[in-house]
C-alpha cells in the first residue's frame, strides 16, 4: 500500500514543469529531462532563425502580428486540451465546439457584449461538462464520448445557421468587435487575452492543489484515488475547462473576423492535440506543462507561415509537414520516456 501511494507522488513531482531534478540525478538524466521539456522550444528558435534568414518578409511587423493573432485562437483551445491530456484523456469535440462558440457569439452580439460572451461560454461549457460527467461518472471512453459531442456540436451549429446557409455578422461599431479589432501597444487584444490565460493556466497547474490532482490522475488514477484525490471531479473539471476554452476561442475569433463563420474549426482538434504533444505533454498522461503547449502552437504556425512564404507549395503541404513532425515528436517522446525509466 505504501509503494502505491508514494510512486505517483514522486511521478507527479517529476512531471511538474517547474519541478527540480532530484538530488543525485546524473547528467544523462538531466539532459534527457531537458530534451523532453524544451525540445520544441529549440526547434522553434531554429525555425525562426532559418525563416528570418530565408525570407525578408518573415520578420516584418505585419507578418508577425498576423501569426500572433491567428495563433491566439488555437492556443486558447490547446490550453484546455493540455489539462485534458495530462489527465490521460482526449477531447475530439473542440473543433466544432470552437465553431459553435463563434456562431453563438456573433448571433448574440446583436444583444450586447455580455450576451455575446456568456452565451458561447454557457453552451460550450455545458458540452464540456456533459463530456466530463459521462467520462468520469459513467466511465465511458473519452474517445467515444468526445466524438459524440463533436457530432452534437456540429448538429447544433447546422441548426442555428440553417444548414450553414446563414452567416451572422458582428456590427463593426459594437463593443464586442473591439475585443478582436483593438490593439494594445501595437498588439491585438486576442494575443494579450491569450497570454493572460496561459499565465493563469500555468499558475493553476503548477501552484494549486487542483493542478497536483491533474498530474496525479494522469500519472496513476487508482493510486491518486488512494491518496484522496477527487478523481471524478478532476476529470469533470478538465473537460468543462476544455469546452470553455474552445467556446471562448470561438467568440474571440468571431470578434476578430466580425462574423460567425461555420466552416472554421474543422480539424482544429487535431491541431490542438498536435500542439500539446509537440510541446512535450505525453499522450499517456501524467507529464506536461502549459508553456510547452504555447511553444507547440507557435511552432506549427511558423511552419505554416514558412510554407506560405515559399509560395510554390499549396496548403496541403502544411498538413503533411505537421503530421510528419508530430510523428517524429511522438517517437522522440517515447524514446526519451523509456530512457528516463532506464536511468
Amino acid at each position: 500500500m505504501t509503494t502505491d501511494t508514494t510512486e505517483p507522488a514522486a511521478r507527479e513531482k517529476d512531471a511538474s514543469p517547474g519541478a527540480e531534478q532530484p538530488q543525485g540525478a546524473t547528467r544523462s538524466e538531466r539532459l534527457t529531462s531537458l530534451a523532453q521539456q524544451h525540445g520544441a522550444l529549440v526547434a522553434l528558435l531554429v525555425m525562426v532563425l532559418v525563416a528570418s534568414l530565408s525570407f525578408d518578409s518573415f520578420l516584418t511587423g505585419d507578418n508577425l502580428e498576423n501569426m500572433a493573432v491567428s495563433s491566439a485562437f488555437l492556443a486558447v483551445v490547446a490550453l484546455g486540451m493540455t489539462f485534458v491530456i495530462i489527465t490521460g484523456g482526449i477531447d475530439l469535440s473542440v473543433g466544432y465546439v470552437f465553431a459553435l462558440g463563434g456562431v453563438l457569439a456573433a448571433w448574440g452580439s446583436q444583444y450586447g457584449t455580455l450576451v455575446a460572451l456568456i452565451l458561447p461560454l454557457a453552451v460550450c461549457g455545458l458540452i464540456g461538462l456533459v463530456n466530463g460527467l459521462l467520462i468520469a461518472r459513467a466511465r465511458l471512453a473519452p474517445f467515444i464520448v468526445t466524438l459524440a459531442a463533436m457530432l452534437l456540436a456540429r448538429g447544433v451549429l447546422l441548426s442555428v445557421t440553417d444548414e450553414g446557409s446563414t452567416t451572422y455578422l458582428v456590427d463593426k461599431d459594437a463593443f464586442f468587435a473591439r475585443l478582436g479589432q483593438e490593439k494594445l501597444l501595437g498588439i491585438g487584444l486576442p494575443v494579450w487575452i491569450t497570454v493572460a490565460l496561459f499565465g493563469l493556466g500555468a499558475l493553476v497547474l503548477r501552484r494549486s492543489r487542483f493542478g497536483q490532482y491533474v498530474y496525479a490522475v494522469g500519472g496513476n488514477e487508482d493510486a491518486a484515488a488512494l491518496m484522496g484525490a477527487p478523481v471524478a471531479r478532476t476529470k469533470i473539471a478538465v473537460y468543462t475547462l476544455s469546452g470553455l476554452c474552445a467556446g471562448l476561442a470561438g467568440a474571440l475569433n468571431a470578434a476578430w473576423l466580425m462574423s460567425g463563420v461555420t466552416i472554421l474549426g474543422t480539424g482544429m482538434e487535431l491541431e490542438a492535440i498536435s500542439a500539446v504533444v509537440i510541446g512535450g505533454t505525453l499522450l499517456t498522461g501524467g507529464f506536461g506543462f502549459i508553456s510547452g503547449s504555447l511553444v507547440g502552437v507557435l511552432l506549427l504556425k511558423v511552419i505554416q507561415n514558412v510554407i506560405n512564404q515559399i509560395g510554390s507549395l499549396d496548403s496541403a503541404y502544411q498538413q503533411v509537414v505537421s503530421g510528419a513532425f508530430l510523428a517524429l515528436v511522438v517517437i522522440a517522446q517515447t524514446w526519451l520516456g523509456r530512457r528516463r525509466r532506464m536511468l
